[in-house]
């Protein structure tokens, strides 16, 4: 039995600014720091490889000092609204109602909500009162290949089923305003807010890119190379400067024993569906494939347009594949990296 993505949807926040518009409000931010320092920080920005992120709160309420509950209040109640409209555009791409679906997971990491995000989306929209829920919250950027994977294991054994995974997040909620390290800098120059909700299915007649494996890979000795760190002004980033360079060493170890478990390499992948964690990060990646033949210029395009949204951002890119009508036999592997530290991988045909 095949376990199929059936559609894609991405719901962004209301607010929105080009990277240009951000700069005056770093130059007061910065205003009290040595001017050196200041363009170093200015020219980060410009050239982060990101011209536009959208946010649930206007530049002015990012810079505005506010206590991690108000920050994570505003997080609960926008959180809630970009699943909503997400899953009903996913929804309604894949002709279903809401009582479709069997399964409901929920994926975020950058705001605390106990209940979680899938039971206002239960009573919203009247979901099944026997649904089953998965909230995934500490996955970080590899969280939205996470849910797909938890979702296909759960369809491969329950025929005619239908499952949805919800990844909604917020970097800009988790932004610290008295923080002037190169980490908190660095992320909230690439960082943006964005949802999307990818609908699965094991019905054989529905439409869609089969699953035909999935994998994690965990690096040992990692566990401090990226997260959150709760601080009283809620959520601090934890970026080491060397995930580039350490992903940059494991991916052949990543790549090529997945891809040969299935009888293909590389060369048989016609595109590639990866998380765009940084500019960095996408520089790694296409030195690593383009002397292959391979682009990710989707991928590029998705940092460009939204910046990295962390577990949101590979199905913002899985939605552009998804709405080219690729030719049947196609094959995509996605792949996307978070804490732990650990890469999850998903091959797709279609």
């Amino acid at each position: 039995m095949s376990v199929k993505i059936t559609s894609v949807a991405k719901q962004l926040p209301k607010y929105t600014r080009n990277t240009k518009d951000i700069i005056p409000y770093l130059n007061i931010w910065l205003s009290g720091q040595d001017e050196r320092f200041r363009r170093k920080v200015i020219k980060l920005f410009e050239n982060a490889g990101v011209d536009r992120r959208y946010s649930i709160m206007d530049a002015e309420d990012v810079f505005t000092k506010t206590s991690f509950e108000e920050k994570n209040t505003i997080y609960s109640k926008e959180a809630i609204k970009l699943a909503e409209y997400s899953l009903i555009k996913a929804l309604e791409k894949a002709d279903l109602k809401p009582n479709d679906i069997d399964y409901i997971i929920t994926v975020s990491c950058t705001g605390i909500m106990i209940p979680s995000i899938d039971a206002y989306l239960i009573n919203n929209l009247k979901m099944k009162q026997d649904i089953v829920r998965l909230p995934v919250t500490e996955m970080g950027c590899a969280a939205g290949v996470s849910g797909i994977i938890y979702a296909k294991n759960f369809l491969r054994s329950n025929p005619n089923k239908r499952a949805a995974v919800i990844a909604v997040e917020s970097p800009t909620a988790t932004f610290q305003l008295d923080d002037f390290s190169m980490v908190n800098i660095v992320s909230a120059a690439i960082f943006g807010d964005g949802a999307s909700s990818v609908i699965l299915s094991s019905y054989e007649n529905e439409q869609g890119p089969k699953i035909i494996d999935e994998a994690m890979y965990h690096f040992y000795d990692a566990e401090t190379m990226m997260g959150f760190k709760l601080v009283n002004t809620g959520l601090q980033m934890i970026l080491d400067k060397a995930v580039p360079e350490t992903i940059s060493e494991h991916f052949p170890k990543i790549v090529h024993p997945f891809l040969k478990q299935n009888q293909i390499t590389i060369k048989d992948i016609d595109h590639l569906i990866f998380h765009p964690g940084g500019k960095k990060i996408v520089q790694t990646v296409e030195d690593l494939f383009g002397s292959l033949g391979k682009n990710i210029d989707d991928t590029k395009a998705v940092l460009k347009l939204y910046g990295n949204m962390s577990s949101a951002t590979v199905l913002y890119v899985l939605e552009r594949f998804m709405d080219k009508q690729l030719p049947k036999g196609d094959r995509g592997l996605m792949l996307s990296f978070g804490p732990g530290f650990s890469a999850q991988r998903i091959l797709l045909e279609w």
